[in-house]
């Protein structure tokens, strides 16, 4: 019995320091030093953040709308807070892959990706996704937080998707230590479960958004799946960059879904 209650305390601290590790890597969110971290692995952890990120932005939107603030600039307050709490990280990987994408000869466009120099393209990207994630939300009246946390969490989850699924193009990266660590494509269960769950708490919560729930589940899995097969089939397999992308462009691509919906 005691050794049973170890072990679940010892599993229950893994847990905890991949989480925590999750929250530094994918967030400018403070961390106390005092904190164990764990890398190895904080992949699996994505969608979870994801969500825990939507629900923050949620909260920040409710705040705003309680103090009277117009559709258009609550909605471009809460992409912007958006881009801060992610540092930007995954915003940069879409800038850097879209310079890579424009790049007429296939066996350069990694080369582009790899130059800390940002190019017109990837501006255009850029402000591409914001532009797309600051009309879809402003078109939203009702359920932006869900909204908010599907789109966080299904894009992560994309995220994971590619790297269970799809080579890793770099000897090392960032996206190295991703795709080094996943055990295996059992580790997308989770995630996935939980952003279903997700949808059911909104259908609980108001019986009449079947469609919004419905499409969450079927659209978000949708956008992530193809999301990360297109970029593969450009490149023939992903990078730390192009993993970023995946999440900009599920999220964005999401967001004007549920818009329309």
């Amino acid at each position: 019995m005691v050794e049973f209650v170890k072990t679940k305390v010892a599993r229950l601290g893994t847990l905890g320091s991949g989480l925590a590790a999750a929250i530094a890597f994918y967030t400018c969110l403070p961390v106390p030093l005092s904190w164990t971290l764990e890398f190895r692995g904080i992949a699996r952890y994505a969608p979870f953040v994801g969500v825990a990120i939507g629900g923050m932005l949620g909260l920040l939107d409710i705040l705003l709308q309680v103090l009277a603030m117009p559709g258009l600039t609550r909605s471009t307050l809460v992409i912007v807070a958006w881009i801060g709490i992610t540092g930007g990280l995954h915003l940069d990987g879409a800038i850097d892959t879209g310079d890579g994408l424009a790049v007429q000869e296939p066996h350069r466009r990694l080369e582009v990706m790899a130059d800390s120099v940002t190019g017109a393209f990837g501006v255009m990207a850029a402000v591409a996704l914001i532009a797309l994630k600051v009309a879809a939300l402003s078109d939203l009246s009702a359920n932006r937080a869900v909204v908010l946390m599907a789109a966080a969490g299904w894009g992560r989850w994309g995220q994971l998707v590619a790297i269970a699924r799809y080579p890793y193009l770099k000897v090392s990266g960032k996206g190295a230590i991703h795709q080094d660590s996943l055990g295996s494509p059992w580790d997308l269960l989770p995630g996935f479960l939980f952003l279903v769950a997700l949808s059911g708490v909104q259908l609980l919560l108001d019986g009449n958004s079947w469609i919004l729930a419905a499409g969450m589940v079927t659209g978000g899995s949708a956008v992530a799946i193809l999301t990360g097969a297109w970029f593969n089939h450009k490149l023939g397999g992903h990078t730390g960059d192009t993993y970023g992308a995946v999440v900009e462009w599920t999220e964005a691509l999401l967001l004007c879904l549920l818009a329309g919906l």
